[in-house]
């Protein structure tokens, strides 16, 4: 037990300098970047507009000050009122969409639990294209139009919010039921883009606090090996009107909203029960622990390259030149990587080229193209 509280200590600082150092950093350089990806749609007045910059500046802060799933989700929500006229989530779970929240309907609470038909037109093109869809209102359910209200002006918009490559969410906008009322579809996407970014961004800072309250006792323990770094916000939404569906344990998710944890299914207990293979267990305790030290760190790096290069990514993988496109940022996150671990014992193993080529590459080193070397 004397070796527990140095570990701790040693644990603590490399998290703190990993992501807490950061932190002020990537807020600025996401607000930035959405910025800079909208500002050309926005056109006429409000583009010009240094007020109408200021509050989508200050939308996307307040989704950015959230430190909790819920914090960010209802900012998001909140931040669409100066850009629709009603707003609502839909949670996407097992093939189907249930209301979350809602805001400026005149049923609010009726929203949370309502099962929405996504074999509606709309709602059907968003989750194939996984693209925001302008529709009219009677591409929407007819159940939804019936219960809540058409709007006044005959649009309706759906922006998916995008986790890990799947849609996690639906988040419905219309300009109200009453006359004059607007919506804002570039703003609107900007809002949701920005939210998906930083729960990513949550998501990852909250799995490597995790892993750091925990170094110590995995010398004690064999390392458990988990299914995902990422968990589902929405996990312990479960409808009223249907059975909690079973989990996918290869589906990629965010991370939680409640604090509850979901269980691996019944199936997978024999497989869970049998001692899961340590490739470091031939390694003193020391060295074991360095590697997987090393190991977590080029993880987090290429999650964090794939985090704000995520059309670089997809464009480099379809056209086989990802480390072209994303050239700079690979060669700060190699000598970043080699600065800690290039002198140590871990150096042999390379895990950042290997993780390089397993999670952004896809086990596939051609999609680097020619010009990459380990």
């Amino acid at each position: 037990m004397a070796q527990k509280i140095p570990i701790d200590q040693i644990v603590e600082k490399a998290v703190s300098q990993v992501l807490e150092g950061h932190l002020p950093e990537l807020r600025k350089d996401l607000v930035r970047r959405v910025l800079d990806e909208v500002q050309p749609h926005l056109g006429g007045a409000a583009g010009a507009s240094g007020s109408a910059a200021a509050a989508l500046l200050q939308a996307v802060s307040a989704i950015h000050a959230g430190t909790t799933q819920k914090e960010i989700l209802r900012a998001l929500l909140e931040s669409t009122a100066g850009y629709s006229g009603r707003a609502a989530l839909f949670v996407i779970k097992a093939g189907s969409a249930t209301g979350w929240q809602g805001r400026a309907f005149d049923n609010n609470d009726d929203l949370k639990d309502f099962s929405l038909d996504v074999n509606s037109a709309a709602p059907a093109r968003v989750l194939q294209s996984r693209v925001v869809v302008a529709a009219s209102a009677s591409e929407m359910d007819p159940r939804f139009i019936s219960q809540f209200g058409a709007p006044a002006e005959d649009q309706v918009l759906l922006l998916p919010l995008r986790l890990k490559d799947k849609v996690a969410a639906l988040v419905y906008a219309d300009a109200g039921t009453r006359a004059g009322g607007r919506i804002d579809a570039p703003a609107l996407e900007l809002l949701v883009s920005a939210t998906s970014a930083w729960l990513e961004v949550a998501s990852l800072r909250k799995q490597a606090a995790k892993e750091g309250a925990t170094e110590a006792e995995k010398f004690e323990a064999p390392p458990v090996q988990t299914v995902s770094s990422f968990s589902d916000p929405f996990a312990a939404h479960a409808p009223k009107h249907a059975a909690a569906a079973p989990v996918a344990v290869d589906e990629p998710a965010m991370a939680e909203a409640t604090g509850e944890v979901v269980s691996a299914p019944a199936s997978m207990a024999a497989t869970a029960a049998a001692p899961a293979t340590d490739a470091f267990a031939h390694m003193s305790p020391e060295d074991a622990d360095l590697h997987r030290k090393a190991q977590r760190f080029a993880r987090l790096l290429m999650d964090e390259i794939k985090l704000y290069n995520q059309a670089k990514v997809a464009e480099g993988r379809k056209h086989k030149d990802l480390y072209d496109r994303l050239k700079e940022d690979i060669d700060k996150s190699r000598s970043t990587y080699h600065k800690r671990y290039g002198n140590t014992v871990a150096a042999s193993a390379d895990y950042f080229s290997t993780e390089l080529i397993r999670s952004l590459a896809e086990d596939d080193v051609s999609l680097l193209g020619p010009n990459f070397h380990r």
